[in-house]
């Protein structure tokens, strides 16, 4: 079901049980598979591919939502897996925001006036709170979840189930299952051609970053005095623009608070224990 209303590139293919409703707008050469819905103002580039039972543009899912609502803008080289739904942006006049070369794999879910930009990966189930902004080349593991406003950062990588609650560093890795920060994304950042020379700049501001133990007005200080090029410079900007706090790192192992126990064996075989020491 296609509105008069819609309009269609060129070798735009539309599979079965489509609907597409008014003032859909969908780019020169884009796929859509079967029971893909494109609700009214929706907008897509060209050479997208749209797969199985995806909804894009649905209406936010806010208490305050009306008829009268944003639109979503999908950009070029997309792939949009089965049963993504992606929300319009809450008030007339925004957008949520999907930029080019992205996959968004099965039932992923970006909210309300998201902004994804080029080449991340959101993998399945990866849930996106309304206003989160996830920077480029950014890797969402299966089912991680992030809060309502929160920003990934560029090539960062976060793990299965995190919970992002705080903004995420750029080139940072996040484990799944504590939520912290274990070091940068070396795998991803040399797979992208970042030099020696730029790691090895990383890898000093994740010192300053996380080791130093200094005021956070010190840290942004120090890091542009010592970082004036590179990505570096990119990793201070997004620092100061944070307004949520950051995920912090996990903590070195310490000793431990309680001492461990040692067995005794007496004559008789059975095992006792004293404390070490």
């Amino acid at each position: 079901m296609i509105s008069t209303r819609a309009e269609l590139g060129c070798d735009v293919n539309v599979g079965p049980f489509c609907v597409i409703e008014d003032h859909v707008r969908i780019g020169d050469g884009c796929r859509l598979a079967n029971h893909v819905t494109l609700k009214r103002n929706t907008v897509l580039g060209k050479d997208n591919r749209i797969e199985d039972g995806a909804i894009l543009g649905g209406r936010p899912q806010h208490l305050q939502a009306s008829e009268c609502t944003g639109n979503l803008v999908l950009g070029d080289g997309n792939q949009v897996r089965e049963m993504v739904t992606i929300h319009a942006a809450l008030q007339a006049g925004e957008s949520t925001r999907v930029g080019n070369q992205n996959m968004i794999m099965v039932a992923a879910h970006i909210g309300h006036d998201a902004y994804v930009e080029d080449h991340t990966i959101l993998t399945n189930h990866v849930l996106l709170g309304g206003h989160t902004h996830v920077g480029h080349h950014a890797y969402l593991a299966g089912a991680a979840a992030a809060h309502q406003f929160c920003r990934i950062g560029c090539y960062a990588m976060v793990g299965g189930q995190a919970a992002i609650k705080h903004d995420v560093p750029p080139y940072v890795t996040i484990d799944g299952q504590s939520n912290e920060v274990v070091g940068l994304n070396l795998i991803g950042l040399r797979r992208h051609g970042f030099s020696g020379v730029d790691i090895s700049q990383l890898k000093a501001a994740y010192r300053v970053l996380y080791r130093s133990g200094l005021p956070w007005c010190e840290i942004l200080s120090t890091l542009r005095a010592q970082f004036t090029a590179g990505p570096v410079v990119f990793l201070t900007d997004f620092l100061s623009r944070g307004e949520r706090g950051f995920v912090q790192a996990r903590r070195a192992a310490g000793a431990g608070t309680l001492r461990l126990a040692e067995l005794d064996t007496p004559d008789d075989g059975a095992p006792t224990s004293r404390k070490a020491g």
